[in-house]
């Protein structure tokens, strides 16, 4: 059976002549997802539920969900799922 073609780097190539921020904004999306895989992990390390964890916050589960899913949130809200899970989210840039 033949392999189907991989069209990701056509893609990125394409939306890349149109929009020269594009890799940049590819790199933050794989960044976001990252994140949020290791807090996903951290979450269940600690034996807390995703239902927990949003009761912790005063959102819902969903909200919780899309988090951890490296949908883009508001620092508010990854601050407030930090402290849900028992971290303190420390940030830092380089500067500018």
């Amino acid at each position: 059976m033949a392999k189907a073609k991989d069209f990701l780097n056509e893609i990125v190539s394409e939306r890349t002549a149109k929009n020269g921020a594009f890799p940049r904004l590819v790199a933050e999306a794989e960044a976001r997802r990252s994140l949020a895989r290791k807090l996903a992990s951290k979450r269940a390390k600690r034996g807390l539920s995703q239902t927990v964890v949003a009761a912790r916050m005063g959102t819902s589960a969903s909200v919780v969900s899309k988090l951890e899913s490296g949908a883009d949130v508001k620092l508010s809200t990854l601050q407030r799922y930090y402290s849900a899970i028992g971290e303190e989210l420390t940030i830092s840039s380089l500067p500018i």
